[in-house]
Formats: structure tokens, C-alpha cells, sequence
């Protein structure tokens, strides 16, 4: 390979829009394991945990794609829950091969306790940008993820 043929080749990691994502979720992960340690909580746990808040009842394929998983992910994050005693499977009455989930007291309380340490993450994450900038971020950021969501291996309902 020639010196011209490098410089040819070369792309500026700088200028890729899917490289700075990449890194902007690896520091939304730090900054949320940062602002939980205390309670042992990752991002796609809480993700779970307040999707059932959310809909107390709900399948685990429904909650799959609310919170944009795959099944066998979500399925093995909901095993760790209900192992923590923070949620339970409970039979659908009309489909016994359903289950529903609910969130246990345990599963409630901790989803209470950890708010606020989740909002300061947040918080963190957008502390860089201007305040009269984050909310047009957000636009984008939504803007992005929306029309690219059929691109997913794992779409989200919403």
C-alpha cells in the first residue's frame, strides 16, 4: 500500500455520526452505572422494570418491543429480575403459555429509589449542551431513531 493510497483510504472516525453514538452510549451507560451503583442497576434493567410500571400485565414480547429488545434478551433480563424478587411472571387467563408481569413491592420500591439517581443521569448526559439546546437534541435524537426503527434488529413499538 502506497502513501496515496492510505491518505485514499483514510475516514475520520470524527466525522461519523455512527461512531459518536456509539461512544455517546457507552458514557450514557458509565454515567447511569455511575449514578445507580448503589442499587446494583443497569440501563436496560430499569428499562424493564419501568416498562412494566408502565403497563402492569404486560407480556414479555410486548414489553420486548416497548423498550426496543430482542426476546431472548429481554427474557433473560426479566430471569435476573424475578430472581432479584423485583418482578414476577404471572399465567395469562385466557393463554397459560403467556405470562404476564407485574412488579413486586420490591420491584416498585426499588423503581422509586432509583428515579431519582436515573434523572440526574440524564441530567449528566446532556450537561454539556447548552440548556436552551437539549430539548432540540432530544427532537433530533427521537427524529433519528424513529425513521431508522424498522433498521433495528430488535424495533420498538414506539
Amino acid at each position: 500500500m502506497t502513501a496515496s493510497t492510505a491518505n485514499e483510504d483514510s475516514v475520520d472516525l470524527d466525522d461519523l455520526p455512527g461512531h459518536h453514538i456509539r461512544r455517546l452510549h457507552q458514557i450514557a451507560v458509565a454515567i447511569f452505572l455511575q449514578e445507580t451503583e448503589p442499587l446494583g442497576l443497569t440501563p436496560v434493567q430499569y428499562a424493564a422494570l419501568q416498562g412494566v410500571a408502565n403497563a402492569p400485565g404486560v407480556d414479555q414480547r410486548t414489553l420486548a418491543r416497548t423498550i426496543g429488545l430482542d426476546t431472548s434478551t429481554t427474557g433473560g433480563v426479566v430471569d435476573r429480575l424475578e430472581a432479584r424478587g423485583l418482578l414476577q411472571r404471572n399465567a395469562h387467563p385466557d393463554d397459560r403459555r403467556v405470562r404476564r408481569l407485574t412488579l413486586t413491592g420490591a420491584g416498585q420500591a426499588l423503581l422509586r429509589e432509583a428515579l431519582p439517581a436515573m434523572l440526574r443521569a440524564q441530567r449528566r448526559i446532556l450537561e454539556p449542551l447548552p440548556a436552551a439546546e437539549r430539548d432540540e437534541f432530544m427532537r433530533m435524537l427521537r427524529t433519528v431513531v424513529v425513521a431508522n426503527n424498522a433498521l433495528s434488529r430488535a424495533p420498538s413499538e414506539t
